[in-house]
Parts: structure tokens; C-alpha cells; sequence
């Protein structure tokens, strides 16, 4: 049972990027995934999420995002492929960070980014933009 992120990089300010997180061990389609990022000597925040759809419960496949990334990033998954893809875009200096992806039961916009919601996280990957 595992999340593997990878596609950080070192790329220049006003680029793009695009993370993925693959998971395996486990039914995808079962769980959002999250994505959070650590800035060196500051605490984790959060990015964005995607729950997943369940017709059975009150989560229907929403995406958060914070504010500081809203319509720069886009959250998507490909259950196809067991994977949620980050496109990340106009980056800046201040996106520079390990992005890490983790994985929840069910989150809503209220609870999306608070990263006690999430059991399974991968091992990150670092994103280094420069100016």
C-alpha cells in the first residue's frame, strides 16, 4: 500500500509543471488523494484535493483548492491509471517545496485541508522554481 509522487523539478518562474501520484495496494477509486507541500523552514500547508465519488455517501468527487494556487493549479485523476495528476502553472519562487500527496477517506470543503483527514502519504517530491 504505497503513493509514489513524482515530476518535481527545477524550473524557471512563470513555467509549468505536472506532479503525479500513483497508488497502488489499494482500491483507487475508494479515497481522494490530497496534495500538500513543505517550503524549507515552514510548516506543511495545503494544496489542493480531489475526493473521490461515492454514491453512497456525501462525497462527490469535488476539488479544493488554496488560495494561493487557486486558477494556477489543477487538481485531476485518472482512475484508469490509479493516478492524480497536479498541473501546476505560472509558478513562482514561492511554490518552491516538497509536494506530497496523501490519501483520505472522504474530505469536504470544509475539512480538505487539514492534513489529519489523510492516513497514507507519500514520500514527496521536490519542486525548486527559480526567479
Amino acid at each position: 500500500v504505497q503513493l509514489v509522487e513524482s515530476g518535481g523539478n527545477l524550473v524557471e518562474a512563470g513555467g509549468s509543471l505536472t506532479l503525479s501520484c500513483t497508488a497502488s495496494g489499494f482500491t483507487f477509486d475508494d479515497y481522494g488523494i490530497g496534495w500538500f507541500r513543505q517550503a524549507p523552514g515552514k510548516e506543511r500547508e495545503a494544496v489542493s484535493a480531489i475526493s473521490h465519488i461515492d454514491e453512497t455517501t456525501f462525497y462527490d468527487g469535488h476539488s479544493y483548492y488554496a488560495n494561493s494556487v487557486t486558477g494556477r493549479f489543477t487538481i485531476s485523476s485518472d482512475s484508469a491509471k490509479n493516478t492524480v495528476y497536479l498541473q501546476m502553472n505560472r509558478l513562482t519562487p514561492e511554490d518552491t517545496a516538497v509536494y506530497y500527496c496523501a490519501r483520505t477517506e472522504g474530505v469536504d470543503g470544509s475539512t480538505w485541508h487539514f492534513d489529519l483527514f489523510y492516513d497514507l502519504w507519500g514520500q514527496g517530491t521536490r519542486v525548486t522554481v527559480s526567479p
